[in-house]
């Protein structure tokens, strides 16, 4: 199974649910798809879209999946690496609508060039992503809770001196 997800972001993220579609029709996906949608307003019979759901069945379908296809949102791609999971990842631009600016691309270019994730910069480049999936290994998540909270103690140390 497949799990796509767009986020619970205000604004549709359509274009990424096309090209999934259409790699669908390709035969390039062969299996379930399974849509959180968030906004998105979509009708095909080809995947499952849901709206939104409780956090227990989006985290029971991101453990079941064997990838993820994702919006560059920063929270659910460290998520998916919690998890170990494979993820092409695509940024919302705001060209079209998807966001308020194109931060998403930084987001995408950070986390794809330090081998965490498949970074697809193009929707028609999803068939590309899709063959490098199965040979794909992402990169060791690791958190940077501890550095944060040593400078936060440091600072906190230096005000109190």
């Amino acid at each position: 199974m497949i799990l796509v997800t767009l986020g619970t972001q205000d604004k549709p993220f359509e274009r990424l649910i096309k090209a999934v579609e259409e790699q669908i029709e390709l035969k390039n996906i062969k299996d379930e798809v399974i849509v959180q949608a968030g906004c998105t307003k979509y009708e095909t019979d080809k995947m499952k879209i849901i709206d939104y759901m409780p956090i227990k069945e989006f985290s029971s379908l991101l453990e079941k999946a064997d990838f993820i296809i994702t919006h560059a949102g920063v929270g659910s791609i460290i998520e998916g690496l919690k998890q170990g999971k494979k993820m092409i990842v695509v940024a919302r631009k705001k060209e079209y609508g998807e966001h308020v600016n194109n931060h998403q691309e930084q987001i995408l270019e950070n986390f794809g060039s330090n081998g965490y994730i498949i970074p697809v910069y193009d929707t028609k480049k999803i068939e590309e992503a899709l063959k490098k999936v199965e040979k794909f290994t992402p990169k060791e998540f690791k958190g940077n809770n501890n550095n944060f909270i040593n400078m936060l103690e440091n600072k906190i140390n230096e005000l109190l001196d």
